[in-house]
């Protein structure tokens, strides 16, 4: 059985799953533990989807595992002491509508990895979303879970996440587990997310081209055309503040992962524009009548509780992250783990 405790922030000679590693936050988070001196990583994602592969170029990692076949390799033991799981894999499409698949996918399987690791002994760190906190209307403090029962999801991607959150709190494995709900992270290695990228790697060709940016237009009167404001965090920052927590013993529950300031999509666009040396052309279009009941229009993480747990590490300004995302990444066309 493997400590719940890990021996220390490096990571060397620790052994790690990360499911959905090859995808965005999981395969940056690959990286990164490979920097901290990890590579006993069991990576657990879909190996014919040749486009989220490249995500690993550069990655050292001790196998590659289809996601169906984890738990069984989990539980006879054919995985050896593993350290820690990071259970970033899931159907991350908000607007995708079939409930039965992401309850089975979202939820039924995480629920499942968990009680897994916590009979284990295991570390066990999994990705929620703050596409659980729906309208906003409920708050997005992460300091106290008795509120979870009044948030209300505005997709069924936000609802999936939701009922794991619920389930890990009601069963009363918030004590022990660490639950992260990831606000708009972007960077390297989200290339594959088709329509799910960012503004910054949907905009990058696009400027280049046309030298434009096309915003949705605002349907609230309190909010301007491009003035709706989200919690913008860079994929880096996102993966220092999953790792402190995986590393932190006494850290446990819920914990909000964003930059815990909200910026308008008219910053982001411009930010883009000034890591391409462009004058700043946007243009706003119609929002599809399909998401302009379901459209958050303001998200800012509390991250008191995270900060509270000792990590003081500075958060990349929006901009700074967007000129890095860029020179080093979308403009040579490269992965992550081409700097390794």
């Amino acid at each position: 059985m493997a400590s719940m405790t890990l021996v220390n922030a490096s990571w060397k000679n620790q052994s790690v799953v990360v499911t959905g590693g090859a995808g965005f936050i999981g395969s940056v988070l690959a990286w990164e533990l490979n920097r901290r001196g990890c590579s006993r990583l069991w990576i657990a994602d879909f190996p014919a989807e040749g486009d989220k592969l490249s995500n690993l170029n550069g990655v050292r990692y001790t196998e590659m595992i289809e996601p169906a076949d984890l738990l069984k390799r989990l539980s006879s033991g054919t995985i050896p002491d593993i350290d820690c799981i990071f259970h970033m894999g899931a159907c991350s499409s908000t607007t995708e509508t079939n409930e039965a698949y992401l309850r089975e996918n979202n939820y039924e399987y995480s629920r499942r990895l968990a009680e897994w690791a916590l009979g284990a002994g295991v570390r066990f760190v999994y990705a929620s979303s703050a596409a659980t906190y729906g309208d906003g209307s409920a708050g997005m403090d992460d300091s106290d879970p008795r509120q979870l029962d009044r948030l209300r999801p505005l997709n069924l991607y936000g609802q999936s996440k939701h009922w794991m959150d619920l389930h890990a709190w009601r069963e009363g494995w918030l004590d022990r587990i660490v639950g992260l709900k990831y606000f708009n992270v972007f960077g390297p290695n989200e290339n594959h997310k088709g329509d799910m990228r960012s503004l910054v790697c949907k905009s990058f060709a696009e400027v280049r081209k046309t030298g434009i940016i096309r915003l949705f237009k605002s349907y609230r009167p309190e909010y301007g055309d491009g003035e709706q404001r989200r919690d913008f965090l860079y994929v880096k920052d996102a993966v220092a503040m999953t790792l402190h927590l995986a590393v932190n013993s006494a850290a446990n529950g819920i914990f909000n992962i964003g930059s815990g300031e909200a910026r308008t999509w008219n910053d982001l666009a411009r930010a883009v524009f000034t890591a391409l040396g462009r004058e700043p052309r946007i243009e706003y279009i119609d929002m599809p009548e399909s998401i302009r009941e379901k459209y958050q229009y303001f998200t800012q993480a509390e991250i008191g509780k995270l900060r509270a747990t000792g990590f003081g590490q500075p958060i990349m300004s929006l901009e700074d992250a967007v000129r890095d995302y860029v020179a080093n990444y979308l403009a040579p066309g490269r992965t992550i783990g081409a700097s390794i």
